[in-house]
């Protein structure tokens, strides 16, 4: 159009085709614009205003077309004007806006001018606002254009409001339960507190909020003593971002109350998000549980001494040599007596359960060199699997071996007979649970743990129970555990005794394709392991001739009878002192003045360590048995020559310990 009105003749002829620069550089932006979009693709962010753009472009050089070819009275553009107002809701409220704008600054601008006519108005409404509603009733539910033209957006609003509305959920959830829970941010303030835990503590939540949770939650362990960050399950949680549990703590409250809390504090995210901590008052349960313990410790402590007597007086019957019976009553005697040798078991156990959950197992711990007393356990349990055609395998050398292909020595300090509980525990239950294949013990160790495993093939523990494998009364239930017998308590003190003595023991498990128990203990060096070794050695010399100076009268009966048997295999020369150890400390303790006595009683004690570890209930009856009335009340005579040295060499314990110590670096 703009280029024919260049031509004269094409003017003349068409009037209406007169088009100048202003309608002709707006319709060059919109389309240029307009082909710039398809081609390159703004981001959505941007689409809206350049649509706005384009609009605007469109509708300014449609009002020039107008004005220059006739005004409102007379163009034959003015339908254009229409049909822009009729798409103007389409790109929304701006858009009409622009439609609008424009009429209106028209009208003002011709009536500025005294030019504005009555039929200018009327033409003007018809073309502009009629058409304005009829869009607003097509589009104009789709306003704003943001919202229409970017989904990213919409999908944002919509997300915000499910998380309003899931937020408000959990408001309510975390308001009506009946556990105390405290949300803390990286730095362990207090964000959020529910009403149940307001309750327990005694803080009100504007009180609480914005406090470190330490003034909130007063916490004391079992000693009444303030947490530190190594025994704070919190405190562990926030730094290492791992759940923990504790059901051992007490929450002293605003009124000096104490009550007994699980705890259990769980990470949100990732570490530094904060900690969500879930609490609830275990006092009541606490103190049933301990009734339960009490019954069961009474009643299992009476019926065991019944229990003992029915299996002594059924061994006797069993016995050639005090009893005779035929081969039919043997069998039916034998039967009895395992029953009782297992029920008796049975209430050992029972009273060990009780004293794992009152605290008072106790532990002795003793440096042991761990590859000879797990291969002496495991050997005991040979002729068990022989019968049930399993392969027992231990294999201790199954990781870095020393050079020559010896052994690796793996020291650890633990209770020896404790830890011989747990470890006959595990492979006597990988045979149990065991129809073919093979039971492997492995022992594997690097600088600073060392990692027992029991590997068996038999049926396996599925996944839903490896969880509760580790608590008390709890067994597997299903066709292959039925026909197989246990009480569920020997896992449960498995655990215990092994947290007593600083071990941790977990397990792997395929259902039907067998298990694999660890335990793991913190490995001692050799020279610490020497040192600790020396420093018992020391001890064991020392008290026991303080004790003798004590009591001197009683002590050479108890050692001549308890030396034989616990005499330990790294000094060959007891034997040959038992005797001489015996006699010699009868003349001084006649001797009345106690100057007289001190040497030749701790001379004749110091070889005797193993005396320490013989309680007096088992020398007692082995005292009266001995003959010592026959023995003349006078004075025995000085022991000959030939005693002295070895009474010499049984005084001198160092050089001994020192040689075991050569022999094992």
């Amino acid at each position: 159009m703009y280029a024919a009105s260049l031509s004269p003749d094409i003017k003349a002829q068409f009037g209406y085709l007169s088009v100048s620069l202003v309608p002709l550089i707006a319709g060059g932006v919109a389309a240029v614009v307009g082909v710039a979009c398809m081609a390159w693709m703004p981001p959505r962010r941007f689409v809206a205003p350049i649509l706005l753009l384009i609009y605007a472009a469109v509708v300014t050089s449609i009002a020039a077309l107008i004005l220059e070819n006739g005004g409102v009275q007379h163009s034959p553009y003015l339908f254009l004007w229409s049909i822009a107002s009729v798409v103007a809701f389409a790109l929304g409220a701006g858009a009409a806006m622009i439609v609008a704008g424009g009429t209106f600054m028209y009208l003002m601008w011709q009536s500025l001018q005294h030019q504005l006519g009555l039929l200018d108005v009327i033409i003007l409404s018809i073309s502009t606002f009629f058409p304005l509603v009829i869009s607003y009733t097509l589009w104009g539910h789709r306003t704003p254009t943001g919202k229409e033209i970017d989904p990213e957006e919409r999908n944002y609003h919509e997300l915000a409001s499910e998380l309003r509305q899931v937020a408000g959920k959990s408001e309510v959830v975390i308001n009506a339960i009946d556990d105390g829970v405290i949300a803390l941010d990286s730095q362990g303030i207090v964000e959020l507190i529910n009403p149940a835990a307001q309750r327990m503590i005694g803080w009100g939540k504007h009180d609480a909020l914005g406090l470190n949770y330490k003034s909130v939650l007063k916490l004391v362990d079992a000693r009444n003593q303030d947490m530190t960050d190594a025994n704070d399950p919190i405190a562990k949680t926030l730094a290492t971002n791992q759940s923990t549990v504790d059901e051992t703590l007490s929450l002293v409250t605003s009124a000096g109350k104490h009550m007994i809390l699980s705890i259990v504090a769980t990470p949100v995210g990732q570490l530094g998000a904060g900690v969500i901590v879930v609490f609830r008052n275990v006092t009541q349960a606490k103190a049933e549980e301990h009734e339960q313990a009490e019954f069961i410790s009474t009643a299992s402590h009476e019926m065991r001494t019944p229990v003992a007597s029915i299996e002594g007086y059924l061994g006797l019957a069993l016995n050639p040599a005090t009893a005779t019976i035929d081969d039919k009553a043997r069998d039916f005697i034998s039967k009895a007596h395992a029953a009782a040798q297992h029920l008796g078991h049975l209430f050992q156990d029972l009273l060990d359960v009780t004293k794992a959950d009152d605290g008072r197992i106790v532990s002795n711990p003793q440096v042991i060199d761990l590859i000879p007393l797990v291969s002496e356990v495991v050997e005991g349990f040979a002729p068990q699997a022989t019968d049930k055609q399993l392969h027992l395998i231990f294999n201790p050398t199954s990781g870095v071996r020393s050079a020559g292909n010896v052994n690796p020595i793996y020291y650890i300090d633990v209770d020896v007979s404790h830890f011989r509980e747990v470890i006959s525990n595990l492979v006597e239950n990988a045979i149990k649970y065991t129809a073919e294949g093979e039971v492997v013990v492995d022992i594997e160790g690097d600088d600073s743990h060392v990692t027992i495993s029991v590997r068996d093939t038999g049926i396996g523990i599925p996944k839903e129970d490896q969880s509760h494998l580790f608590q008390k009364f709890y067994r597997v239930d299903n066709s292959d555990t039925r026909t197989i017998g246990g009480t569920g308590l020997g896992l449960y003190l498995c655990r215990k005794l092994t947290e007593s003595m600083s071990g941790r023991i977990w397990v792997e498990s395929e259902y039907r394709k067998g298990s694999t128990f660890y335990l793991d203990f913190p490995r001692l060096s050799q020279e610490e392991a020497m040192r600790r070794i020396d420093a018992a050695a020391i001890n064991a010399a020392v008290l026991p001739a303080t004790h003798m100076q004590a009591t001197p009268a009683t002590q050479p009966t108890t050692t001549t009878t308890a030396l034989p048997p616990a005499q330990p295999a790294t000094q060959p020369m007891a034997a040959t002192p038992v005797a001489t150890v015996a006699a010699a400390p009868v003349a001084p303790i006649a001797a009345p003045t106690p100057i007289a006595v001190a040497t030749p009683i701790s001379q004749s004690i110091i070889p005797a360590q193993p005396v320490v570890t013989v309680p007096p209930a088992t020398t007692t009856p082995v005292v009266v048995a001995q003959p010592v009335a026959a023995v003349p009340p006078q004075p025995v005579p000085t022991p000959p020559p030939t005693v002295t040295p070895t009474a010499q060499a049984a005084t001198r314990p160092a050089p001994a310990l020192v040689t075991d110590r050569q022999v094992l670096s």
